[in-house]
């Protein structure tokens, strides 16, 4: 599958919420967002951005601890996963997400222990947050219906 990547500096709050703003238009439920990044890089920051364009009227927060929360947006449902503390692929499969996954938007992070393990076609857009001497920025990768967005 073909893939387009381009970086987007993230210089303030706002061009993090304007990110997600372009996005949020073009989901649609069976979509799965990959978020990667480590610590205090903005996924989840990011995840509640794009959640608030969907509709999302309560606090969006880190589901690092129950694993996954699931999100009543305007049109369909929003799934937020954090699989940091996952050890294993099977245990992401005993989360039962995979039969959800058609129902609402995805957004994981933390997806290494999941993409061996979903189907490509779910894997169209990621997004790799860094910050860095001080700096934020995201690297996105898009791929199948989202290429002739970014390009």
């Amino acid at each position: 599958m073909e893939k387009l990547k381009k970086t987007y500096e993230l210089t303030s709050e706002q061009d993090t919420r304007d990110l997600a703003a372009s996005i949020a238009p073009l989901v649609k439920p069976g979509d799965v967002i990959c978020l990667w990044g480590g610590l205090g890089t903005g996924k989840t920051f990011f995840s509640g951005a794009l959640m608030q364009r969907l509709g999302v009227r309560e606090t969006v927060d880190s589901p690092s601890f129950v694993l996954m929360k699931e999100y009543h947006g305007e049109r369909f449902p929003i799934f937020h996963l954090d699989l940091y503390r996952l050890k294993s692929k099977a245990e992401f499969l005993d989360l039962g997400i995979t039969d959800l996954i058609e129902t609402g938007l995805t957004l994981i992070e933390w997806p290494q222990i999941a993409v061996d393990v979903l189907p490509k076609s779910f894997l169209a857009l990621s997004l790799h947050f860094c910050f860095e001497a001080g700096k934020r920025s995201v690297e996105l990768v898009a791929g199948d219906r989202f290429l002739d967005y970014f390009v």
